[in-house]
């Protein structure tokens, strides 16, 4: 966001330790605690159309064992993929019903970031359990049904709206 600081006085302040870069034209001030999410704060700020996805969603739903090297995003179909130096991201293109479906906005470090729902992320990784693994969408969804608060109605729905309720459905089947 534009606080109409001329940029000789940001130079100023990041030199003289008053301010953190957080990626190219994005600041901070140094003497804040430090960010939770610094990567999809970082992203939320820098592309503000997208929203986390996939892994991504994933941890931050605590809902797969791994540790995102990279922030997972979505972008609609046609849209121009970002270019960020940091950090490292992974755009997936969504079509417009898919791509609406399933969002959610919540403040991480005083920021607003879109992520998807728990079982809009669930159906997701199965929609692209070939580029993230099959291993990666079973463990989501073993997850997901191990929560006391689940929506199975949603999460059906998400994989309607994912194309991939059929896919699904045997896994659910067998994890019930």
């Amino acid at each position: 966001m534009n606080l109409g600081v001329h940029p000789e006085t940001l130079y100023k302040m990041r030199d003289s330790g008053k301010l953190s870069t957080l990626a190219r034209g994005l600041y901070r001030v140094s003497d804040l605690p430090p960010l939770g999410n610094p990567d999809l704060a970082t992203v939320a700020m820098k592309v503000p159309d997208s929203v986390i996805c996939l892994i991504s969603a994933l941890a931050f739903h605590e809902l797969t064992t791994q540790i995102p090297h990279e922030v997972y995003l979505a972008l609609p179909r046609g849209a121009e993929p970002p270019r960020l130096a940091h950090p490292p991201i992974r755009v997936f293109w969504f079509t417009k019903r898919a791509f609406e479906f399933g969002l959610e906005s919540h403040k991480l470090d005083g920021m607003r970031v879109r992520i998807y729902s728990p079982e809009k992320t669930v159906a997701d990784c199965f929609k692209y359990r070939n580029k993230i693994g099959m291993d990666t969408a079973r463990e989501a969804l073993k997850l997901y049904l191990e929560r006391k608060k689940r929506n199975l109605h949603a999460l059906l729905e998400a994989g309607e709206v994912c194309r991939v309720a059929k896919v699904m459905r045997p896994y659910l089947e067998a994890l019930m």
